[in-house]
């Protein structure tokens, strides 16, 4: 979850790859996954979809127990708000949310007015981001 991730634990990401444009998700999950891998797309086992994940650089060490390595994945589930946007989270969003443009490499993101899908704050009207209608 978003709020149990250190930055030393994201402190080697080399790159967030996106697979779906962030700009028209108002939120996405992340959670630290232990992988294989230090790069290329790792597998997805959840419900929903995989919309983005990290790459870490080379200095990134696997775990002595597992032979594995942290990495972010940023997910949706069929009920988040891009597929149902009166349902279960129009104006709330998950506990592992937080706003995508608020994230990046070795940067854990947080939630904002827009992934709470509450009115938009000074600096949303300021930029011309507008909340999408429901």
């Amino acid at each position: 979850m978003s709020s149990l991730i250190e930055p030393s634990q994201i402190a080697h990401e080399q790159e967030l790859v996106w697979l779906e444009d962030i700009d028209t998700l108002d939120y996405v999950r992340q959670s630290l996954d232990r992988l294989p891998t230090r790069r290329g797309r790792p597998a997805y086992h959840r419900d929903g979809r995989m919309v983005g994940y990290a790459t870490l650089s080379p200095s990134a060490r696997a775990s002595r127990a597992s032979g594995t390595f942290l990495r972010r994945v940023f997910w949706l589930l069929p009920h988040d708000r891009d597929q149902q946007p009166g349902g279960l989270y129009a104006s709330a969003a998950p506990s592992e949310a937080v706003d995508p443009r608020t994230l990046g490499t070795g940067i854990k993101g947080y939630k904002t007015e827009r992934s709470e899908g509450g009115p938009p704050s000074d600096a949303m009207r300021e930029l011309g981001i507008e909340l999408p209608k429901s």
